[in-house]
């Protein structure tokens, strides 16, 4: 994650283009050859950036508690994810914003932020098969596999469209409050992937 951390701060403060593999690898502490060990392009070493917002939104659905619908727990991620101040900072968010919008300019960091969405939406299957019913845990169905990624692009998208604004994090036109509109939109949705 230090070499992460360290690629997400040149990409912020310098820009992507500006930013060097060796960069990063100096400013992380090791030798170049150790950032190639692990990451093949500039661009992959913020992927664990990304990773780990997509990672701390699913985990929140998973311990979501057990008496939620699948809606009411997706709603309750996002409140507990996408508020700045519940485990990120405003000034992390910032980060957020500056990543996503780079990502827009950038045809080798959009494959990395794609790439993450998309495993995000595999762990998300998982955990809403995994979410209790009256007739106990269920597989990963296609259908499952759909609401997924419905959830996933509602908060993708409303992230991104956050990211695209000068808005503050929090507020009205904040990454949770387009986050919960986008999934009150989809009330009619259905989130049981039995179907």
């Amino acid at each position: 994650m230090e070499i992460a951390r360290a690629a997400g701060a040149l990409f912020v403060r310098q820009g992507l283009r500006a930013t060097r593999a060796e960069d990063i690898a100096q400013a992380a502490g090791i030798a170049p050859r150790t950032f190639y060990r692990y990451f093949a392009t500039k661009e992959e070493a913020v992927a664990p950036l990304y990773a780990a917002g997509a990672q701390r939104w699913a985990e929140a659905v998973r311990a979501a508690p057990v008496h939620l619908g699948i809606p009411e727990a997706l709603e309750h991620a996002v409140r507990h994810t996408l508020t700045p101040g519940l485990g990120v900072s405003s000034a992390s968010w910032e980060w957020v914003r500056t990543l996503i919008r780079l990502a827009d300019t950038s045809p080798a960091l959009r494959k990395v932020w794609a790439e993450v969405c998309q495993t995000s939406e595999t762990a998300l299957g998982e955990i809403l098969a995994a979410r209790p019913t009256p007739t106990g845990p269920r597989p990963v169905t296609p259908s499952l596999r759909f609401a997924a990624a419905v959830a996933g692009a509602a908060v993708r998208v409303a992230v991104e469209s956050w990211a695209a604004t000068p808005a503050p994090p929090t507020g009205p036109e904040g990454p949770a409050a387009l986050a919960l509109h986008n999934l009150g939109a989809l009330r009619a949705f259905d989130w049981s992937g039995e179907s």
